[in-house]
């Protein structure tokens, strides 16, 4: 499956912790949380209905929040329909196994395009 990986502004990555929420629409599918570095790494995957909820929740865990000291945390999302998005967040999950949470084990992945190429 393609999913169109959403950027901000001149085409860089969307900083999660000054990300203003309310400019978000109520965009429903997964997203890809992690930290700048070398190397960087996945801190979070998830999916929310809509994502701006989930990220907005996610600014005040301080499991995520503690990656922020090794490099500055960045977020993509995609729109992905209901059906789909257990199994794409468990493909991405199983491609950049996060460091905080879990996913589907339950379920197939389906892939995706990855947000980085």
């Amino acid at each position: 499956m393609n999913v169109n990986w959403i950027k901000c502004k001149a085409d860089n990555w969307c900083p999660l912790e000054t990300l203003n929420l309310e400019t978000m629409d109520d965009t429903a599918g997964v997203y890809v949380i992690w930290y700048e570095g070398t190397p960087g790494r996945v801190v979070r995957i998830g999916q929310g209905a809509p994502i701006k909820d989930r990220l907005s929740a996610h600014r005040n865990d301080k499991a995520i929040l503690a990656y922020n000291k090794l490099g500055t945390l960045r977020v993509t999302w995609a729109a992905v329909s209901w059906q789909y998005r257990d199994g794409v967040e468990r493909y991405l999950a199983d491609t950049w196994p996060p460091l905080v949470g879990s996913a589907f084990p339950g379920v197939l992945p389906i892939a995706v395009n990855s947000p980085w190429s």
